[in-house]
């Protein structure tokens, strides 16, 4: 079972899906096939050309929700920088399985597929088992996002009692991440010659103060006991045509990470009441964080799985990062969630990304025994 889920992460890698285009039909149509023959029903959802989310399901009962796994099979761009390794070969050297989205997260894909076919025959009759494999994560969850608004989402979907991401944490169980909004912040001008500036309005002028504002911005909420405080950047600032004209135009885009238990629309209220009224806003991203306190029976049962393969105890831990499960987590009923995957989080986008093999066999063992002991 677990050198067919090192065979399935090669034949992933092996097929580019790096977004944009992303083409990661390549990967969810070869999913499908397997799935579809150990008895799963399978449903696309397309979310533009060669670029489709996978929703697998088996089983199913009225007395109890279904176990749910996600992940997603498209990759970010390679890089300038040379690679050792093909980053489309899924190399193995010496314990290492090279290439684009080893890690980031087509080794995570593989092990769930890889246990779920294992044991499909067993689960059939049960709760059941929900996979949701997307396109499109890597630039904002737009695939999750589209899937989620579809009319029939919930006829999709169904109800999961529990849902594990396999994101790349080295098989550490982590209990959440944080929120994200998205901010686009535009100012108007008028425009004029740059030898008569009094003639115009300067957008850049607008824009630049509220950049002072943002950076002694204070949030209210204190600092969460897991993640942390919430932060705020700036990310991207535009405005002008050219250096002798009077810029009519101008915006910066805002990068807001939250803590569970912080309400977006409080932030948003703040920000514009900071900012004043001289500026557009327009959301660009509005996902709330996602978080498990540890002592759910759930959670407390995937640390003691996990805990079988680490020498030291395991303790609790949130990332900044996000991840589909902020776009899913509500149409699936809020169920408790995991992040848990056998990819290195340091290689997620790095040149030469790699993935320890053991970590893929092992990760395999622990969803085998978390669906085992959900559905059977």
């Amino acid at each position: 079972m677990t050198s067919e889920a090192i065979a399935l992460t090669q034949t992933l890698v092996r097929m580019d899906t790096v977004n944009p285009p992303g083409n990661e039909d390549q990967c969810t149509v070869h999913l499908s096939r397997l799935l579809e023959q150990a008895g799963f029903t399978c449903r696309f959802v397309e979310f533009g050309p060669r670029r489709s989310t996978l929703v697998a399901r088996i089983g199913g009962q009225a007395s109890k929700a279904a176990l749910g796994f996600t992940g997603h099979v498209d990759v970010v761009p390679l890089g300038a920088a040379p690679w050792a390794h093909d980053p489309f070969g899924a190399e193995i050297v010496e314990g290492r399985m090279y290439g684009r989205g080893t890690s980031d997260m087509k080794s995570g894909v593989a092990a769930f597929v890889v246990a779920a076919v294992a044991l499909a025959g067993r689960i059939k009759s049960g709760p059941g088992l929900t996979l949701i494999i997307t396109a499109g994560e890597e630039t904002g969850c737009e695939g999750a996002f589209h899937l989620v608004q579809q009319p029939d989402a919930q006829a999709i979907l169904g109800q999961v009692g529990a849902l594990v991401v396999g994101e790349p944490t080295s098989n550490q169980p982590l209990v959440g991440h944080k929120g994200v909004l998205w901010l686009e912040a535009s100012a108007a001008g008028v425009t004029a010659h740059g030898s008569m500036p009094d003639q115009g309005d300067n957008a850049i002028y607008k824009i630049a103060r509220a950049i002072s504002s943002l950076e002694t911005f204070e949030f209210e909420e204190g600092p969460h006991p897991l993640m942390g405080k919430p932060t705020l950047n700036v990310g991207t600032v535009r405005g002008g045509l050219n250096i002798n004209s009077v810029p009519d135009a101008a915006e910066v885009k805002i990068d807001i990470r939250t803590v569970a238990g912080q309400d977006h629309g409080h932030v948003y209220s703040c920000l514009c009441g900071r900012l004043g009224k001289d500026l557009r806003f327009k959301t660009l991203i509005d996902a709330a964080s996602v978080y498990t306190p540890p002592d759910d029976p759930w959670m407390r049962q995937v640390f003691a799985v996990c805990q079988k393969h680490f020498e030291e105890p395991l303790q609790p831990k949130t990332v900044s990062y996000f991840t589909d499960a902020a776009a899913l987590l509500g149409p699936l009923g809020n169920p408790p969630t995991v992040i848990l995957g056998p990819g290195e989080p340091q290689m997620a986008h790095q040149t030469n990304e790699y993935c320890e093999v053991s970590r893929i066999e092992e990760a395999v063992t622990i969803y085998h025994e978390l669906i085992e002991a959900w559905c059977c």
